[in-house]
């Protein structure tokens, strides 16, 4: 009895070890979390590989909805309203589904957070719905891959990338107006941000005579910030005074030697080339 409880034993115990034994997901799951406009966006999916299957047959039929990865849903989490398609979604949770072809997938964002099949699709819950074409890619992609690309102030692009097809939806955010109301009142406190909002203006195509005026106190707050001095060369360059943005970009470039920061010495030295022309 002893020794078949012992047996037992070593049995239970080795088919423990084997229920526990974890290996490498054949479509693991990714979450980015991108930083866009005022908040961010995150995106969570899983990653099928072609693994000699072909793409729009065997994966990703072609002209039939898709959960848009493997596994459990493909979801896209918004920090703020954001437009897509000419459509204002708010802030939250949604499905990310397509339904791909050769020439053109339908990309879809829903309500539906849970969708792991065809049948669970139900196109009464879409948000919007977005035709995209497709490019063809030089290289082919062999996992699939979810992307945001091309990520500016108040735009970003999603990218689909899978064997040599790449689709691309524009996501924008109007975050001007928040920004400008921010700037207002941030400029009636103790210690304005005179120069984040000089910056703003600059980068904005706002009024380039009100970014000077806060570029100034930010320099007269801060003398030896070199990167102040820098991007105040560029408000005077972009103004038309180049013998005051030459004196900026050349006292930034002299704070930049005495920090040892390179690439502010680079920055200056082409802002100097430029102007010198």
């Amino acid at each position: 009895m002893k020794r078949l409880f012992l047996a037992a034993l070593v049995l239970g115990s080795a088919m423990m070890a084997e229920a526990q034994l974890k290996t490498p997901a054949p479509s693991p799951l990714q979450t980015v979390k991108q930083e866009f406009a005022l908040s961010t966006v995150e995106l969570s999916y899983s990653r099928p590989s072609l693994r000699g299957r072909k793409l729009y047959v065997d994966l990703a039929p072609a002209g039939k909805v898709w959960r848009t990865g493997a596994n459990g849903a493909t979801t896209l989490t918004f920090g703020e309203e954001v437009t897509i398609g000419g459509v204002k979604i708010a802030p939250g949770k949604y499905g990310l589904l397509s339904i791909p072809d050769r020439k053109s997938w339908v990309l879809i964002i829903s309500k539906q957070t849970d969708v792991t099949s065809p049948a669970a699709y139900k196109a009464e819950q879409d948000v919007v719905r977005i035709p995209v074409a497709v490019t063809k890619t030089k290289n082919a992609t062999e996992t699939f891959t979810i992307q945001f690309a091309n990520v500016k102030a108040q735009s970003c692009e999603l990218q689909l990338l899978w064997d040599k097809s790449m689709v691309s939806l524009p996501i924008t955010a109007d975050i001007d107006s928040k920004i400008m109301a921010s700037i207002e009142k941030a400029m009636k406190a103790n210690n304005p941000p005179y120069f984040q909002a000089a910056m703003y203006y600059m980068d904005n195509g706002k009024d380039l005579n009100q970014a000077l005026e806060w570029f100034n106190k930010a320099v007269e707050a801060q003398p030896d910030a070199f990167w102040v001095q820098h991007q105040w060369a560029n408000c005077l360059a972009k103004l038309g005074k180049t013998n005051e943005a030459k004196a900026a970009a050349t006292r930034s470039r002299e704070l930049s030697l005495a920090a040892k920061n390179d690439d502010y010495v680079k920055l200056n030295d082409d802002l100097l080339k430029k102007l010198n022309k």
